[in-house]
């Protein structure tokens, strides 16, 4: 009835691993900024929802929220404003932070992921934690490039090159755009530079063709099929 997937929860719950305390304070912000760029309000002081007055300006915080592992990264003799001064830093932002977010699950750099690789993962891959399985296959971008490309009849550098492509070239793009984006190797700037696209089109085709698939039956199983013929 709605055209959605799901239970009225399902995707609202995010849990990410935060390399440290500077990756903390970047994620701090972006989150407190999500009222005002979804247009909701015009002021972050105005969610009410929002952790943002008790970082910002000194508001008593609840018992259960703990500031100082975000303030301790904001220098001065103020830390409050100081925070305010960082989020306001984001307000031209035109980029998601999800899109530094390897793997669909970790948010920190290379370095910080071979060591949780090392450290604490299990090599056998584990069918109900899909992004676990994503850390350990080998992910070979050319090979599957050409692979999928082969299957759809599709030429990526002649679509990337050309100032306009056919409706059938457009959804042939929007399937192989959207298989690489959820193997979750590539930023949106990253498949964007593939498909001669800003990251902003990444995410407005990768939104799109979401859409498309929770309606479109038979789009959905073409979708299927071809995800079945290449392993990601």
């Amino acid at each position: 009835r709605h055209h959605t997937n799901g239970h009225l929860s399902q995707g609202r719950f995010k849990s990410i691993i935060v390399e440290n305390h500077a990756y903390l304070l970047r994620l701090s912000c972006y989150i407190h900024r999500n009222p005002v760029r979804a247009g909701i309000v015009d002021r972050m002081a105005d969610y009410k929802w929002s952790s943002h007055s008790f970082y910002a300006y000194k508001k008593k915080p609840p018992g259960w929220l703990k500031l100082e592992p975000i303030l301790n990264q904001c220098s001065g003799v103020d830390r409050h404003k100081a925070y305010r001064t960082k989020v306001q830093q984001y307000s031209d932002e035109n980029r998601s932070i999800w899109e530094d977010v390897k793997y669909g699950l970790i948010f920190g750099g290379e370095e910080f992921i071979k060591s949780l690789k090392t450290r604490f993962l299990e090599k056998e891959t584990k069918q109900e934690i899909p992004q676990h399985n994503k850390l350990f296959r080998e992910f070979n971008l050319d090979l599957f490039l050409k692979q999928v490309s082969e299957i759809l009849r599709f030429d990526v550098e002649a679509a990337r090159i050309a100032r306009r492509i056919s409706p059938g070239e457009k959804e042939n793009r929007d399937i192989l755009l959207y298989l690489l984006w959820e193997t979750g190797r590539l930023s949106h700037r990253e498949i964007g530079v593939k498909f001669g696209m800003t990251y902003s089109g990444v995410s407005r085709r990768v939104k799109s063709f979401s859409t498309k698939l929770s309606i479109d039956q038979e789009l959905r199983s073409k979708y299927q099929y071809i995800k079945s013929l290449i392993k990601v």
